[in-house]
């Protein structure tokens, strides 16, 4: 079974950046998607940004674009999550997730991704 296991995250203040990652307990494989995920008090988890396979595509949720940027190191082992300029309404538990048998038109949702880090608080402060 596949661990990821996510670090980085902190309190910030608006406008300051960080950078998360999330390490999996092996390689991944050539069919190997990965994406963070947020989850704030009272909502749903929702969808940040994803790397699609070893093909390099990303993808990025509105809110986000412009501002974060998700990457991978060569051994694609991690996975990182920069992210600028942020805002309040940034906080959250941001969670990785990795699948190899979701399709691209599902590249968005919770249930495409069979594995799940414990997530890393972020705090945005006004």
């Amino acid at each position: 079974q596949v661990q990821l296991v996510e670090s980085g995250g902190g309190l910030v203040q608006a406008g300051g950046s960080l950078k998360i990652s999330c390490t999996a307990s092996e390689r991944t494989s050539s069919s190997t998607s990965m994406a963070w995920f947020r989850q704030a008090p009272g909502k749903e988890r929702e969808f940040v940004a994803a790397s699609w396979r070893n093909t390099g595509n990303t993808y990025y949720a509105d809110s986000v674009k412009g501002r974060f940027t998700i990457s991978k190191n060569n051994a694609k082992t991690t996975v990182y999550l920069q992210m600028n300029n942020l805002k309040p309404e940034d906080t959250a538990v941001y969670y990785c997730a990795a699948g190899s048998t979701l399709i691209l038109s599902s590249i968005r949702r919770v249930a495409a991704y069979s594995y799940w880090g414990q997530g890393t608080q972020v705090t945005v402060s006004s």
